[in-house]
C-alpha cells in the first residue's frame, strides 16, 4: 500500500497550511471536498462496499468519476482497497481510520442537513 498523506508529518509542532498550493493537505482537503468526495466517504460510513454498490449507492455518478475520486481517496489513505482474485476480479472499499475520522464530522453535516430541512424548501 501506497504512503497517505496522514503518514506524513508536518514538521514537529507545525500544521500544514492548506492555503499554500504546494502544501500536501491541500490535495486530502480538494479530494475530500470535491463532487464526489463527500459522498463516497458518507457512502462508506456504515460498511464497505464494492464498487458497483457503491456506484448504485450515488446516484448521479459515472463510473469514470467513481474510479477517480476513488482512486485519490486511497492514495491519500482516507479509504481502503481490497481486490479479490476471482474473474472478474471483486473490489471491495471500505474507510481507513483516518477516513472514519474525517468522515464523521461530513456525516454530522449530511444529518443536519437531511434532519432539519423543511420538506417544502426541497424542491
Amino acid at each position: 500500500m501506497t504512503e497517505g498523506v496522514q503518514d506524513r508529518q508536518a514538521e514537529a509542532g507545525k500544521r500544514y497550511d492548506v492555503f499554500h498550493t504546494d502544501c500536501p493537505a491541500r490535495d486530502v482537503v480538494d479530494h475530500v471536498t470535491s463532487r464526489w468526495g463527500v459522498w463516497v466517504l458518507i457512502s462508506l460510513r456504515s460498511n464497505s462496499l464494492r464498487f458497483y454498490e457503491l456506484r448504485d449507492s450515488i446516484r448521479g455518478i459515472s463510473e469514470k468519476m467513481l474510479a477517480q475520486t476513488l482512486r485519490g481517496l486511497v492514495q491519500d489513505g482516507l479509504i481502503w482497497r481490497e481486490v479479490e482474485p476471482t474473474t472478474p476480479p471483486q473490489v471491495t472499499y471500505g474507510l481507513t481510520e483516518f477516513g472514519r475520522d474525517v468522515g464523521e464530522p461530513l456525516t454530522e453535516l449530511f444529518d443536519r442537513i437531511t434532519l432539519r430541512l423543511s420538506p417544502h424548501s426541497a424542491g
